[in-house]
């Protein structure tokens, strides 16, 4: 009775509320794909808060010289010339918004961009642990409702005609410390929830996540510009709101807290639900039922010490990997509508709005590219070599974007493209399957939970380089965009050349098959043992 009680307390009252109005059960196919959804669309708006700030630069600070085109752009009214004169509307002006319309404007917007991702990346080691160790889904729940706050708060600063640059940094800064809730929490659930086996190609899909955000994102912050640049702030704001309550009523954290017993199951659906590598059904399904029915809910795991976590095989070198990798990602994310507005195209300037929306087919290559990226690593079993393989691949593609993005729109839209696939699969691979896969791995032993703890690890050093690199856009780009471009690629090389020794790995093992440490050998003959004696004690 009192595990049952347990199980009924974690239960989601949205989910309650479907079976009270069904009067059965959901098959566990189904609660799959509402966790797919709930924490696709959760994610979403995360990023989607976030693509604000990017939008309003070239508002706060417009100071560039323009040119005038005189061909239509191609594709209507979504890409519009920018009107020399200025913005419609009372309050949005070309003379943009003090304090970040002075000479030390664009430094500003980077240390703005900054404080935000500084915060972010401390308050993910913290997020990551407490995930571990905290209810995910109302962990999940407070960190959405209150990011959704302050990214409103900032906003308001428009409405309440704040010119007082401390009370910005402030907003973004708390921004920052509760957006980090949501990476560790999100991974760890759908690590709950699927095996490794096909964990790449779910993960890459379900990665799209980030690009349909950012595209969301720029195109909610872009449609309401036109009435204020707090507009852009507060919609997004109140989009997470209504994420986060979203997630509170529907979404179960592991499988337990809605039921699935091994009792309730059969052996194929255990081994959907479970990691394929840790429970092999073998003898029957018995030995992995009792592993399983043990569980009496997502309160009963202990979490794996957060300095321990370092120690696991691979996390390391995947997190020095994904702090160059993410430093390269998020420029482009903070970045790249400015670096549009202030870029001859065809030989005519874009206006704000029009950058904004423009820069979102960065975002479609990157959708491609995570999924893309997430496929070939199952398929040969090689994470670390994929992710090199694109990251080296980034390295031309955003010179020749650099060199040619100017010539036509269509040049640059398709450059764009290339430019997305490669520089956010890596980064969608590293921070959704590997980080599952570490988060798993064999040297966890006994009912430990490491998914959140490795995921904040990774994504939180990566969250460094992060912060640094649209801080040193923003002091780089005075000196011209050749020096930007020129830094992110030197990151990238490095972010490549860093998984080196894994790359080597993958392919002798590829070629002469699994090689397994000795830590690895004693895990597999432990194991083994245990199996035996209970074998023996029936």
């Amino acid at each position: 009775m009192s595990s049952n009680y347990e199980t009924m307390r974690k239960t989601p009252p949205g989910i309650l509320l479907m079976r009270s109005i069904r009067g059965k059960d959901l098959s566990l196919k189904s609660y799959r794909y509402m966790v797919l959804f709930v924490t696709f669309i959760a994610y979403a708006c995360y990023h989607a808060s976030r693509k604000p700030s990017s939008i309003v630069k070239s508002v706060l600070d417009p100071e560039r010289e323009k040119g005038s085109g005189r061909n239509p752009w191609p594709l209507g009214n979504v890409f519009i010339r920018e009107n020399v004169e200025g913005f419609d509307g009372n309050r949005i002006s070309i003379k943009g918004w003090y304090p970040f319309n002075g000479l030390d404007g664009t430094s500003k917007l980077g240390e703005i961009d900054v404080a935000f991702l500084s915060c972010y990346s401390v308050g993910m080691y913290v997020a990551g642990h407490l995930g571990d160790s905290l209810d995910l889904r109302l962990f999940l729940t407070c960190g959405m409702i209150f990011s959704g706050i302050f990214v409103g708060l900032f906003g308001m600063g428009y409405f309440w005609n704040i010119h007082v640059f401390w009370y910005f940094l402030v907003m973004q800064m708390l921004a920052g410390l509760f957006q980090a809730t949501g990476w560790p929490s999100v991974v760890a659930v759908i690590g709950n929830w699927f095996g490794k086996r096909k964990r790449g190609l779910i993960m890459g899909v379900w990665n799209a996540h980030t690009s349909v955000g950012n595209i969301s994102g720029s195109l909610l912050a872009a449609c309401v510009l036109d009435y204020g640049w707090g507009w852009s702030f507060i919609v997004p704001g109140a989009l997470i709101v209504l994420g986060g309550i979203l997630v509170y009523l529907f979404l179960a954290a592991y499988p337990e807290d809605i039921g699935f017993h091994c009792e309730h199951g059969s052996a194929k659906d255990m081994d959907e639900v479970i990691n394929d590598d840790e429970f092999q059904i073998q003898n029957g399904n018995e030995v992995a039922l009792e592993k399983y029915g043990s569980r009496k809910g997502s309160g009963s795991r202990k979490s794996v010490p957060l300095f321990d976590a370092f120690f696991i095989p691979g996390v390391i070198p995947f997190a020095l990997c994904l702090f160059f990798s993410k430093l390269v990602a998020y420029t482009f994310l903070y970045w790249l509508p400015f670096y549009l507005s202030q870029t001859e195209i065809g030989g005519q300037y874009i206006s704000v709005k029009s950058a904004g929306n423009l820069s979102t087919l960065f975002d479609v290559g990157g959708i491609v590219g995570g999924i893309l990226a997430g496929y070939i690593s199952d398929k040969l079993n090689a994470r670390a070599t994929i992710a090199a393989t694109f990251l080296y691949a980034a390295i031309p593609t955003m010179l020749i974007y650099r060199s040619f993005g100017n010539v036509s729109q269509g040049v640059n839209i398709l450059l764009m493209v290339i430019s997305g696939l490669f520089v956010n699969g890596p980064y969608a691979l590293i921070t959704t399957a590997v980080s599952a896969d570490l988060g798993t791995h064999s040297s966890l032993r006994g009912d430990s939970r490491a998914l959140a703890t490795v995921t904040a690890i990774i994504d939180g050093t990566g969250s460094v380089g992060a912060a640094l690199g649209p801080l040193f856009t923003g002091f780089l780009s005075k000196k011209g965009w050749d020096a930007v471009f020129g830094m992110l690629t030197v990151c990238a090389l490095i972010a490549g050349l860093l998984l080196s020794r894994l790359v080597v790995a993958e392919i002798t093992e590829m070629a002469y098959g699994p090689i397994h440490s000795s830590s690895e050998q004693q895990i597999h003959e432990a194991s083994a043992s245990e199996s035996l004696l209970s074998d023996q004690r029936r």
